[in-house]
């Protein structure tokens, strides 16, 4: 496949690389340019932001939960009517799993033969800049930094930099960028549903990218972009219903973490999608033979999850009944007996999992990534099945099952979590469905199997 593309990395977490992303995107579409982003790592934010705000098709690249085949037929997959891909880097260009490459922005690069471009935060540095730009582009000889963009410089000190680091780091520099800490859009994730504050945080966007259309080469990164060279990828062979089967899909503000290619991958196995609304909607989505209850934030909208009565009652019955589901983080805490709010105050839930959801100071090894293996055969597939997922929460459960063996790949943690049964499975892990798309599967074919009362 020819697909223009780069990706935008940085040395180090903090150096403003999603702010520039945005821009830049903006930039592309105020262009007419036909854009797809991708996320290197299991962040669902950025993705989600850049759909509902951006307007762009945003996806996740993760090179934790695929393998190299997978993972480049997911970049061809998601790019099949776009003129050009920007993919965001995660952390400093290098760092991945432990003090490993793995999963890392420049793995992810290595893995697509995708051109990189480096931002640098170049706050309180001048010509030390030069020699970490030197450093990060030799530290791999297959690194392909084909371009540097300075953050947080002026244009004065930018004019004196320009030509040393050229000269120097035999690498083209692309522009600058100056303090724009007013277009931050804070904590954008909460309230995408207001049309007022999507209107707003657009207008911001435009505002940046005009100020980028005239100190980055904008042509300059779409050069890199279109000299990305040819990739070859593998359509893998996935299984497929004989029948499609509607899938319930919880989606409003309390339950919006989601994988875009998850969805994708149910649908292409035979499902039709229904989303509705835990908080709004007074029934089921008529019809369905399995839920979805995705991640977000129940505990933000607990008040309204609760009094919803008519709703918590129809989830409880229908997975009583044995409709399957599979109920991630949010979906999961929103299923127990009770759950805290943000002020401790607990409220009525579904009252599936009998327990309780608190909030939990001992989160520090719930945040990473983690590889499951069924420690019994359930509905996701037979004892000894493994997924990969991730996990990243601040909230606790009196009940957190023991249905599957968790373990961080990058030290000796495990423990066990989960809740399966041969219609259920439930727990704070998210779940990346292409790591083991038969899992999936698995769960659809429960649903086939379901009969509505």
């Amino acid at each position: 496949m020819h697909l223009p593309r780069f990706l935008l990395a940085a040395t180090s977490s903090g150096s403003g690389k999603t702010l520039l992303t945005c821009g830049i995107l903006q930039a592309l579409i105020n262009r007419g340019k036909r854009v797809a982003s991708f996320k290197c790592g299991p962040d669902y934010i950025d993705p989600m932001f850049h759909m509902r705000v951006v307007g762009t098709r945003s996806r996740n690249l993760d090179t934790y939960f695929t393998d190299e085949e997978m993972t480049r037929y997911l970049l061809a997959r998601d790019c099949e009517d776009v003129e050009l891909a920007v993919m965001e880097g995660v952390m400093g260009f290098y760092d991945g799993i432990g003090v490993s490459t793995q999963a890392s922005s420049y793995d992810l690069a290595r893995v697509t033969s995708t051109p990189v471009v480096l931002l640098v935060n170049g706050k309180g540095m001048s010509l030390s800049m030069v020699s970490m730009i030197e450093g990060m582009i030799h530290f791999r000889e297959d690194a392909n930094i084909q371009g540097v963009i300075l953050n947080q410089v002026s244009q004065s000190t930018y004019g004196k930099l320009k030509d040393l680091i050229e000269k120097e780091c035999k690498v083209r520099v692309l522009g600058y960028v100056p303090n724009v800490q007013d277009y931050v859009t804070g904590n954008r994730h909460l309230g995408l549903k207001n049309p007022e504050e999507i209107a707003e945080i657009r207008d911001r966007l435009n505002s940046l990218a005009s100020i980028l259309e005239n100190c980055i080469d904008i042509d300059g990164l779409i050069r890199i972009a279109d000299q990305a060279p040819h990739f070859y990828y593998h359509r893998p062979e996935l299984p497929r219903l004989e029948k499609t089967i509607r899938v319930g899909i919880a989606r409003d503000e309390a339950f919006c973490f989601y994988y875009e290619d998850n969805l994708e991958l149910l649908r292409d196995m035979g499902a039709e999608l229904v989303e509705f609304s835990p908080i709004r909607d007074k029934h089921l989505p008529e019809g369905i033979q399995a839920l979805v209850l995705g991640g977000g934030y129940p505990e933000v909208f607990a008040e309204k999850l609760s009094a919803n009565v008519i709703m918590r009652e129809e989830i409880r019955q229908a997975l009583e009944s044995g409709m399957p589901c599979v109920a991630e983080c949010g979906g999961f805490m929103y299923l127990h007996d009770e759950m805290e709010d943000m002020k401790r105050f607990s409220r009525p839930m579904v009252g599936f999992v009998r327990g309780r959801v608190y909030q939990s100071e001992a989160h520090g090894r719930h945040i990473g990534y983690i590889e499951l293996t069924a420690a019994k055969d359930q509905m996701l597939g037979a004892k000894g099945t493994t997924i990969k997922a991730h996990e990243y929460h601040y909230f606790g459960s009196t009940d957190c099952g023991n249905s599957f063996h968790a373990r961080k790949p990058s030290c000796s943690t495990e423990w066990e979590c989960m809740h399966g049964t041969d219609t259920f499975s439930g727990g704070f892990p998210h779940l990346y469905y292409y790591s083991n798309p038969q899992a999936a599967f698995e769960f659809l074919k429960k649903g086939s199997q379901y009969v509505i009362r």
